[in-house]
């Protein structure tokens, strides 16, 4: 995967994640529900501040060329999306996720509070910079092919 040299304002959903458990990557599944004003149905950070994770395939796919056992999930992303860089929004942007889906930015990056297993792979992380985190404004169903595009 190669990123895009202009930012984009649609991409595509390339894969949905979950864990049940905080502190740990999430496995990758078919579909996932997102709930108005509280996250992905059966996530553990549902009803968190940080409802849904966003991040760019593109991202995940520069490390995961050095790191093979690096994919979907393994940032503890719920969403990753491809064709489009979230992290290049600007806190508030709107996106609509699937058919009905409607997501608001409310955090870029992240503070790591511990050395996670991911930094102790491969060095580093990439969500201090790129993950990106949303508020649900209207649920819906996402699938992995799903489409993403920023409304404003």
């Amino acid at each position: 995967m190669t990123v895009p040299s202009t930012p984009s304002s649609r991409g595509l959903i390339a894969a949905v994640c979950l864990s049940g458990r905080t502190g740990e990557s999430k496995i990758p599944v078919e579909e996932i529900e997102l709930v108005q004003d509280h996250g992905v149905a059966g996530d553990a950070h549902g009803g968190s501040g940080r409802q849904v994770s966003l991040l760019a395939a593109e991202a995940v796919a520069a490390v995961a060329a050095r790191h093979p056992r690096i994919g979907p999930g393994a940032y503890a992303e719920n969403l990753l999306v491809s064709g489009l860089d979230p992290a290049s929004l600007p806190l508030g942007a709107r996106l609509r996720v699937g058919g009905a889906a409607l997501l608001r930015i409310t955090q870029i990056g992240k503070r790591c509070h511990d050395k996670c297993a991911i930094h102790s792979l491969v060095g580093s992380c990439i969500m201090p910079k790129k993950g990106v985190f949303a508020q649900v404004l209207a649920g819906g169903r996402v699938r992995p092919g799903d489409s993403v595009e920023v409304l404003d």
